[in-house]
């Protein structure tokens, strides 16, 4: 049962859908991988165009949430950069620091709490296990194809949970 006065709920994944993070996929190809130095680096990822342009056009018509799976401690870095981009404001939903799970576990398990409220219009996520899990559980997904696939950060979004 959704809430028909709020506008539908469009859900917005940051790493490599909102935020490039090319410049620091060296500290994930390293083992051990150096977790702390990706996450520090984040505060400077480029925007992406595509990206950025699809959150300004949902938010005409959708309350925009942000869906990551960066852990609770890059709360405030994150923040600043959606600030930063001029993005609008909305909920920000991140993993907690010590929960390990795969991105496609964590991530349809808040879009079905969402759901239990809200009318999600559309999740748009560059990763193809959370797209598919998504779709299989009947939500509107658009794949943010415009960035080059990463193997490490595939890797750590299933294997390790860490993003």
């Amino acid at each position: 049962m959704t809430d028909s006065d709020k506008r539908p709920v469009a859900v917005f994944d940051l790493d490599n859908t909102l935020a490039d993070t090319a410049h620091r996929q060296r500290f994930l190809e390293r083992k051990p991988r150096d977790w702390d130095a990706f996450f520090a680096a984040a505060p400077e990822d480029p925007p992406i165009p595509e990206g950025i342009a699809l959150v300004l056009a949902s938010a005409e018509e959708c309350e925009i949430v942000y869906l990551t799976g960066r852990p609770e401690r890059c709360r405030r870095d994150t923040l600043a950069w959606l600030a930063a981009q001029g993005l609008p404001e909305g909920r920000v939903h991140m993993r907690r620091n010590d929960d390990r799970r795969p991105a496609r576990l964590t991530k349809l398990e808040i879009l079905k709490r969402l759901a239990r409220t809200r009318d999600i219009r559309v999740l748009v996520d560059d990763d193809e296990l959370v797209c598919a899990d998504a779709e299989r559980a009947g939500f509107s997904v658009v794949r943010a194809r415009w960035t080059a696939p990463s193997a490490a950060l595939k890797t750590a979004q299933e294997r390790e949970g860490r993003t």
